[in-house]
């Protein structure tokens, strides 16, 4: 009798332990959508562009859009989409970097210049990270690839989102 609540006792602690998930939020929809993307990695060898938008609650908006040829970023365009109509006159309103000029547009809203396995490793090891007091977003909306990934502190009110939002992702050849 022992030995059978001793057995009963270790499989319900297995089974417990066993359903623990990891140390991110969405594991199952994250890995599904990692799978959608190589997928889609391979069918257009690594060549894509997809574009990001953000914006804050005093008006401005904007969209960043990475090219990625043969897995290696070669282009970042950013373009502010909206802004209030007092704006700086020494604001870039549009710009687009190549070659060694990637990433030299510093302290803008741009997206980081990242491929989407860079992407993806960002989600997995901090976006969706969990976290005590914050809310976290994941969606699939591009065909089953990230279209939100990121969090934000509960009870923040305002530009407090960290992560990602791609609008859309695009195969293939780019022009």
């Amino acid at each position: 009798m022992k030995h059978k609540m001793l057995l009963i006792l270790l499989f319900v602690g297995f089974a417990f332990t066993s359903c623990d998930k990891g140390d991110f939020e969405y594991e199952d929809k994250f890995k599904d959508s990692q799978e959608v993307w190589n997928r889609f990695k391979k069918q257009t060898n690594n060549t894509y562009e997809y574009t990001t938008t953000g914006a804050t609650w005093v008006g401005y908006s904007w969209q960043t859009t990475i090219t990625v040829y043969n897995g290696k970023v070669n282009q970042r365009s950013f373009k502010y989409t909206g802004y209030p109509s007092e704006v700086s006159p020494n604001l870039e309103l549009e710009w687009t970097e190549t070659g060694l000029e990637l990433g030299s547009h510093k302290d803008t809203p741009a997206s980081d210049v990242l491929t989407l396995d860079e992407v993806y490793q960002r989600a997995e090891q901090d976006w969706l990270k969990k976290r005590k007091g914050t809310e976290t977003y994941f969606e699939t909306k591009n065909d089953g690839m990230i279209s939100l990934c990121g969090y934000n502190e509960k009870g923040c009110q305002d530009d407090c989102f960290t992560g990602i939002s791609i609008r859309s992702i695009i195969g293939g050849i780019i022009d």
